[in-house]
């Protein structure tokens, strides 16, 4: 078991054609994703790596493969309409890679993915990684090992550092997912935590979060009443001065919310073990 992508998963790469598209597509194929189909407007009837067809649209995508995920590498100023055209086209799951949408173009996004109950991971995430199954994005396969611990993370460095510290004590992931350190995007901690609360698979949790926005508040709330799983936590950004961005475009400490030291205190209140650096995780879940 795992959650949101196994070796089942059949997955569209929306603008495999560019430099970052084929070159993740190729890494992605390597792992043993079953990458079923490329989109690129224009290069229609084109094949990638000899073995996978370019469709110019989506729908045609999806009608020939029969793919039910879909990963975005198209520059910000298209990825709107990208994740709009996956949508319309009937993929359940949307993985957008791409950095620096527009916030106002994420509002309007997530309120019409919501009304066609589309899951959408991101954008600006490093994507999902089931280990020895199937990974979608960029987090590289070799720093994992199938296991029992699901990883949910704002940050992508931070979620490798983790995954490659929990393999060195041979300590594996269920799933891991990172979902992006935006102010509006698809997916959030409690989103995530339900799924693993869920997944038999999953015995225990790490939340990788950071300053700026209430996300990891809520998470606390949702652990403290709903999970009866284990979980440990990492908060980056413990030394961020307020009002200065740190990284993420959500990673800021406004008006007094925000900060790593109060998300701390909920997170512990709740009950989990909060590490004072990443490579302490491991050691916290034994």
């Amino acid at each position: 078991m795992s959650i949101l992508i196994n070796k089942n998963t059949r997955l569209l790469v929306q603008g495999i054609t560019g430099n970052e598209g084929l070159f993740h597509t190729t890494q992605m194929v390597n792992y043993g994703t079953n990458v079923v189909a490329g989109m690129t407007p224009g290069k229609g009837g084109e094949w990638v790596l000899d073995k996978i067809p370019v469709f110019d649209s989506v729908k045609l995508a999806v009608e020939a493969t029969g793919a039910n995920a879909t990963v975005i590498f198209v520059p910000a100023r298209g990825a709107p309409d990208a994740m709009y055209e996956a949508a319309d086209a009937g993929i359940p799951l949307i993985v957008c890679i791409t950095e620096g949408v527009a916030v106002q173009d994420m509002m309007r996004v997530r309120d019409y993915l919501d009304q066609k109950k589309v899951r959408l991971i991101g954008p600006n995430c490093p994507g999902l990684l089931t280990p020895g199954e199937s990974k979608v994005g960029i987090i590289p396969g070799d720093i994992a090992i199938p296991g029992n611990i699901g990883v949910v993370s704002r940050s992508g460095t931070l979620t490798y550092e983790v995954l490659y510290a929990l393999k060195l004590v041979g300590m594996g992931a269920s799933t891991c997912v990172g979902i992006g350190g935006d102010p509006i995007n698809g997916t959030n901690f409690v989103d995530v935590l339900e799924m693993f609360e869920h997944d038999p698979q999953t015995e225990k949790v790490v939340l990788i979060g950071e300053i700026g926005g209430t996300d990891e508040d809520k998470a606390a709330e949702f652990i403290s009443s709903k999970m009866t799983k284990p979980v440990v936590s990492f908060i980056a950004g413990q030394t961020a001065p307020p009002g200065k961005r740190m990284g993420h475009a959500g990673a800021i400490i406004e008006g007094g919310a925000g900060s790593a030291a109060d998300k701390v205190k909920a997170l512990q209140a709740a009950g989990v073990k909060v590490a004072k650096h990443p490579e302490e995780i491991p050691s916290l879940l034994k």
